[in-house]
């Protein structure tokens, strides 16, 4: 009698106990997003990084890169020389986020026009974008319940 495979455990990551959360903290993080757009073409030292993120702290930058190596999305190879040079890469793992990531920034880069729109619209409304017809901006009104607005 053949043995079957073991199964793998049914991660979801709408449990908030599930450890794939963790995952997606650190990938929808916005210097994660960016990082990984850095380190997409060639390997990238911490100096040229920072420059190229351009408004992200050492600090944070270097949260960010351990998280990534720990996590096995990049790697960090330090070189022997004078002085030291230390290059950061994806690894294959890293580099299956290219595409996902891309498409993100891709999105924003579009529709940031819009989202400034409706930004505006919200905040000349002091906060509450209440349209005439008594709906909310970026909500739906439910038919047939009068005044029902989903909230975030």
């Amino acid at each position: 009698m053949a043995m079957e495979p073991p199964k793998s455990p049914p991660w979801n990551v709408y449990d908030p106990r599930c450890p794939s959360r963790t995952v997606l903290d650190l990938i929808g993080g916005r210097w994660t997003v960016l990082l990984i757009g850095a380190l997409a073409e060639d390997p990238r030292r911490f100096g040229e990084l920072q420059r190229q993120l351009g408004g992200i702290s050492a600090k944070v930058l270097t949260q960010v890169l351990r998280a990534l190596v720990r996590d096995g999305l990049a790697t960090r190879t330090l070189y022997p020389e004078v002085p030291p040079r230390t290059e950061y890469r994806l690894t294959e793992l890293g580099e299956a986020l290219i595409p996902p990531l891309a498409a993100l920034r891709d999105w924003a880069e579009v529709n940031i026009e819009t989202i400034l729109e409706s930004r505006g619209v919200h905040d000349e409304l002091g906060g509450s974008a209440d349209r005439a017809d008594g709906s909310v901006a970026g909500t739906a009104r439910s038919p047939g319940r009068q005044g029902a607005q989903s909230q975030l």
